[in-house]
């Protein structure tokens, strides 16, 4: 599961601390909801269903989906699923791909989502083995569904927009700045980033 509210409150506290601009606009904007998905290999089919689709066709096919294999969603049906049957789901021949390269991965046992490793880094190598799966959605899925605290997806745009707007910046800071500035902010980079999405488009700043 992801950073619970007590520990996005700890971590945002503890990095106010250090920044008082994160301060200010903690007062005025109050701690950010958790953000919590399911650990597992669904969670990252899930994502994948979502790529470069609207969030309504994403929920259309993630629904015809499900129905085909099955509350369990097991990874081999996914396998024995010959193409037009997943078409008929919506899913592409390129989703159709990223799925079978995430199923392949779990059923071969080679990649374990009860035990990735500690290290932030070597885990996101473990998930970036999946075709489909670039560092965002692996960063993702290990601060949303394993509340890894220290994670940083610093090639976020609304975490670079959040930052701009939080720090008062000239401009959007590059990927490069972003991972700089944060630096100082571990190991709370997971709640900063959760943040910095709540204050986006918040209208009390």
């Amino acid at each position: 599961m992801g950073l619970t509210a007590e520990q996005l409150k700890h971590g945002l506290d503890s990095v106010a601390q250090i920044e008082p601009r994160f301060a200010s606009a903690l007062a005025r904007t109050g701690y950010p909801e958790p953000r919590i998905r399911s650990r597992g290999y669904a969670t990252l089919m899930r994502t994948i269903v979502g790529q470069q689709v609207s969030v309504a066709a994403a929920a259309s096919m993630w629904r015809k989906f499900e129905a085909h294999l099955g509350p369990d969603l097991p990874p081999e049906k996914v396998l024995e699923s010959d193409f037009d049957t997943l078409r008929a789901c919506g899913l592409s021949k390129q989703k159709q791909g990223y799925m079978r390269s995430l199923c392949e991965l779990v059923v071969n046992g080679e990649l374990d989502f009860d035990s990735l490793p500690a290290d932030d880094e070597a885990a996101i190598a473990q998930l970036t083995q999946i075709k489909g799966i670039g560092r965002w959605s692996a960063e993702i899925y290990l601060l949303f569904a394993e509340g890894r605290a220290d994670i940083w997806p610093a090639g976020d745009l609304a975490v670079q927009a959040g930052l701009h707007k939080l720090l008062n910046l000239p401009e959007r800071p590059s990927e490069k700045l972003t991972r700089e500035l944060a630096e100082a902010w571990r190991p709370h980079r997971g709640a900063t980033a959760i943040f910095t999405w709540h204050c986006y488009n918040n209208p009390a700043l």
